[in-house]
């Protein structure tokens, strides 16, 4: 059988962006630092590494569009976080920007990853930044290298 992966390590060529948001900060930061640690952990050099701020969860999908338009990234990595509230809010968030970034990824054909926290309550959150549960950022930058090394091969 011919078994077709992606490697885990980059070229440090590869230029890469994170798409991060500035609500949720104290969650969001630890992410950043999560997926800055993976790429620089498996071979990427910093100068190729770009960090987009945008104001919340719902303009991910547009800043991912237009760089994703760009042709200037092999591949982007998406994060933040949005906590259960007690309105319905949280579910329109949510929804609606895991939609628009998955809309612009199958657009434009290139490796793009998920590390959007959807929590019912902080403590969840700060789980998924780096304590008990790991830090998703440093998991999303991971899949992305993967991928970007798959792309390669299929």
């Amino acid at each position: 059988m011919n078994i077709i992966e992606g490697k885990l390590h980059l070229d440090g060529k590869e230029k890469i962006a994170i798409i991060n948001t500035r609500w949720n900060h104290i969650i969001t930061d630890r992410l950043t630092e999560g997926a800055k640690d993976a790429f620089l952990r498996h071979g990427g050099n910093e100068k190729n590494l770009d960090l987009v701020m945008v104001p919340g969860a719902f303009e991910l999908p547009f800043a991912l569009e237009r760089m994703l338009a760009s042709g200037k990234y092999d591949g982007i990595c998406t994060l933040g976080a949005v906590i259960r509230g007690a309105t319905p809010h949280f579910d329109y968030i949510s929804a609606e920007s895991t939609k628009g970034i998955a809309s612009a990824t199958m657009k434009y054909e290139k490796p793009v990853t998920y590390g959007l926290l959807t929590v019912n309550n902080i403590e969840q959150a700060i789980e998924r930044a780096g304590s008990k549960a790991g830090n998703k950022g440093f998991e999303a930058m991971t899949s992305l290298i993967e991928m970007i090394n798959l792309y390669k091969n299929l």
